[in-house]
């Protein structure tokens, strides 16, 4: 049997069994606008490029690093404002930094965003104009190294509620969301910076562009018959065109665009087109699995019955008292 005839066996037998009382979702959807898989993918824009601008202006790219860090700033400029306007009001993203909770993705997220914004704002003025030379001296490399953890806390975020699709791929997502970051940055930067000196943004968008497609086909993989909401009407076709457009333009960054500009701007915006698709495609099977509980009973069930987890019901199993401790 291969790979997606189990997984659509799989599928079968979460909606053979008995669900949920009349049918009702499990855990909540998320509420949770337009302005999140957006901010996905801003933010972890913003934080690789001021990686790859930290990089090139220590190799003595001053080209790409100057258009680097003013995409950065882009990227932790909107990413924040997005955030904010989901939440309705600015308020609450200021009550989230009145306290430091290590074990909150949430409270260390708003932190990563407040500390890479002001970083990379004193190194993208300075970049650019000359000014604040003693604080990018510190600001530039504190920006590179915030820039890491905020293209990869959303994933840690997301993986950490309940919404079943994304904690079962807990492993995999802050891949995806990684190797993402890192295409969309060398694609930004490879569009806008001169052929001659944009080889570094080049190899960074194609090994970010191939690490993304790899991640995702483990990923779903992993899941098994749980990655069905990637593959319903309404997910589909963001999870297509994420694929496609970004194998595209990975494709035109590797040849044609090394000596075209005009190629480097098609394949550095198909890139980021794929980018934005796949982070719309997690979002929307996010909220898919979460309405429809096949998707929450189901792999729980399996798993008791498989013994690689604890429940109530353990219909097949050997009695728990019997088994060694």
């Amino acid at each position: 049997m291969s790979r997606s005839d189990s997984a659509a066996a799989q599928v079968r037998e979460y909606r053979e069994e008995p669900r949920s009382y009349y049918g009702q979702p499990v855990v909540k959807e998320p509420v949770w606008s337009w302005e999140i898989p957006w901010y996905f993918f801003t933010g972890g824009l913003g934080g690789a490029s001021a990686g790859l601008a930290y990089l090139a202006e220590r190799t003595g790219n001053e080209p790409l690093a100057r258009r680097a860090w003013l995409i950065a700033l882009a990227g932790v400029t909107v990413s924040p404002a997005l955030l904010i306007s989901d939440l309705g009001v600015p308020r609450r993203f200021s009550n989230m930094l009145r306290m430091v909770k290590i074990t909150s993705p949430m409270s260390i997220g708003s932190w990563i965003l407040v500390i890479s914004g002001t970083t990379t704002v004193i190194s993208a003025v300075h970049a650019t104009t000359g000014l604040l030379p003693r604080l990018a001296r510190l600001a530039k490399p504190a920006a590179a190294l915030a820039g890491l953890p905020l293209s990869t806390y959303t994933a840690a975020l997301i993986s950490q509620t309940a919404v079943p699709i994304w904690h079962e791929a807990r492993r995999e997502l802050p891949l995806v969301f990684a190797s993402g970051a890192a295409a969309s940055a060398g694609a930004a930067a490879t569009a806008l910076t001169p052929t001659r000196h944009a080889g570094p943004a080049r190899r960074l968008a194609v090994l970010g562009a191939l690490g993304e497609l790899a991640a995702v086909q483990l990923m779903e993989k992993r899941l098994g018959g749980l990655a069905d909401p990637y593959h319903r009407e309404g997910v589909e076709r963001y999870t297509r065109a994420a694929r496609v457009l970004t194998a595209l333009g990975a494709v035109a960054i590797a040849g044609p665009a090394r000596r075209d500009r005009r190629a480097a701007v098609a394949g550095g915006a198909l890139v980021l087109a794929g980018a934005v698709c796949e982070r719309w495609s997690v979002f929307k099977a996010g909220a898919l699995s979460a309405r429809d509980p096949a998707y929450t009973v189901g792999p729980q069930r399996e798993r008791i019955r498989t013994r690689r987890g604890r429940g109530a019901s353990r219909r097949g199993t050997p009695d728990a008292a019997s088994r060694p401790l």
